[in-house]
């Protein structure tokens, strides 16, 4: 938890961005598996972690901007609770760490919402991304859960947005303890692979080291031989000498803060030829998105820099031709890079991905539907105090290839002859994180092996 006044800050903050109204902030409640008493691991909403700081289920939160205060809502431990899962501090107490004086019992929550209702005053909430805070919504304020998200607040989303944009010094430092973490995850997976292994080992590995660090993988560990599907969260293959490895994951604090890193690395001690040949334009290409990191560039300058190189390589490989600006414009690269070049990150991996892309990454501004562009989450112009993650790849996905070839789709950009040779591949892939400052941009957390030469050494060890 951060010290008392930064929670104090960061409501004032908010309040100063509205001329009245209550501010509802509905945190999240366990989620049973398959049975009541066996939830999955609690995730507090992150946006109450951010002004309220309590990681604690079946808590709600009111700002009233009218009386300049905020309250607390919660039922203190029944004996049942405590005799099973331990005793906590009083709700009050934890409350007056964050500099929250008023707490009430959940039930007083509706009371409240129902007469500032009554008396016509405005209550903002954030769009629900549960079912069951839709519920919520609909016992407290009557708004049934096909209309939870067109009525949220769009002036609460942006008054979120333009906070947890810009990450303070402090938050920078937990995030660093993210991929600190991370890093260690990454190490650990280059050196144990071996021909034989089964993929899940590796995830396994991965999270016991976040579990260590005292807190959790921040997101699903991807950990596969089959890096052409992007986010492949089946790890039931066994490694094969000459397979390449795709690993991404990283750790999230005590605190909810998110790293976010990828590796790719050979299954074989050293990479193969054909091998080196991709990474090194995938590496190339990252190097490009790196180089052109600065505040006032829009990330789809970047996302651009790293295609172009990707494209330019391809060209190399007689895998795709033309006018490198025409096949970008075209979007004839997103063949081989179907993504976004990387993401805000912060207390989510992707961060406040709930608020909406349009607002977070674009500001505002129209997104394009072409594919591959359509996945960049972050197209704005860079800001000091932005974090975000580099993640370029390059993938020979053969389904893709076959429905392209078949429509005669970018056929004056690609050489579909010399592009199906490579359709068992698979695909590389290499992320790192990033804060936007004043002067340019800074790698956060220690340096991840990447280079062949890094990598290798670690297969060796």
């Amino acid at each position: 938890m951060f010290p008392r006044e930064t929670y104090v800050a960061r409501r004032d903050a908010l309040m100063s961005k509205f001329d009245g109204g209550l501010l509802l902030f509905l945190g999240n409640n366990d989620s049973p598996m398959n049975y009541l008493d066996n939830p999955y691991h609690f995730r507090q909403d992150s946006t109450f972690l951010y002004y309220f700081g309590l990681d604690q289920a079946d808590l709600a939160a009111i700002v009233d901007v009218d009386a300049g205060t905020s309250t607390i809502f919660g039922d203190e431990l029944s004996i049942d609770y405590i005799v099973w899962m331990g005793d906590l501090p009083t709700i009050a107490s934890r409350a007056e760490r964050v500099g929250v004086e008023d707490t009430r019992p959940r039930g007083a929550l509706a009371e409240i919402l129902g007469r500032a209702v009554a008396a016509g005053r405005a209550v903002h909430f954030l769009p629900p991304y549960r079912a069951e805070t839709k519920l919520q919504l609909l016992e407290l304020l009557e708004i049934a859960p096909e209309e939870a998200a067109t009525e949220a607040s769009t002036q609460l989303i942006s008054a979120v947005v333009s906070q947890r944009n810009y990450k303070s010094d402090e938050e920078v430092a937990e995030i660093e303890k993210a991929v600190a973490t991370s890093v260690a995850m990454h190490e650990a997976g280059i050196r144990m692979a071996r021909p034989g292994m089964k993929e899940m080992e590796i995830s396994a590995e991965a999270e016991r080291i976040a579990l260590a660090a005292g807190g959790s993988v921040a997101f699903p560990v991807i950990a596969t031989k089959n890096g052409q599907t992007l986010h492949n969260h089946f790890h039931g293959n066994t490694l094969s000498d000459g397979d390449l490895f795709l690993l991404d994951t990283g750790a999230q604090t005590p605190m909810g803060y998110a790293g976010d890193l990828t590796s790719t690395f050979p299954v074989s001690p050293t990479y193969s030829e054909r091998q080196k040949t991709i990474y090194e334009i995938m590496l190339s290409s990252y190097d490009a998105a790196v180089s052109a990191l600065a505040p006032g560039v829009p990330n789809r300058d970047v996302h651009f820099a790293a295609c172009r190189t990707i494209f330019e390589g391809m060209k190399s490989l007689g895998i795709m031709k033309g006018d490198t600006e025409e096949a970008l414009a075209a979007g004839a690269h997103a063949m081989v890079m179907p993504h976004g070049i990387g993401h805000m990150m912060g207390m989510d991996v992707h961060d406040m991905e709930n608020l909406g892309e349009q607002e977070v990454g674009y500001a505002g501004e129209e997104k394009s539907t072409q594919f591959g562009l359509k996945s960049l989450r972050l197209a704005r112009p860079l800001e000091p105090g932005f974090v975000l993650t580099i993640e370029p790849g390059i993938y020979f996905i053969p389904q893709l290839m076959d429905v392209w070839q078949s429509e005669g789709r970018h056929e004056a950009f690609i050489n579909y002859d010399e592009l199906n040779k490579w359709r068992d591949f698979s695909g590389v892939r290499n992320e790192e994180d990033y804060l936007i400052t004043a002067e340019g941009a800074r790698r956060l957390g220690p340096h991840k092996p990447q280079s062949i030469q890094e990598i290798e050494a670690l297969r060796e060890g």
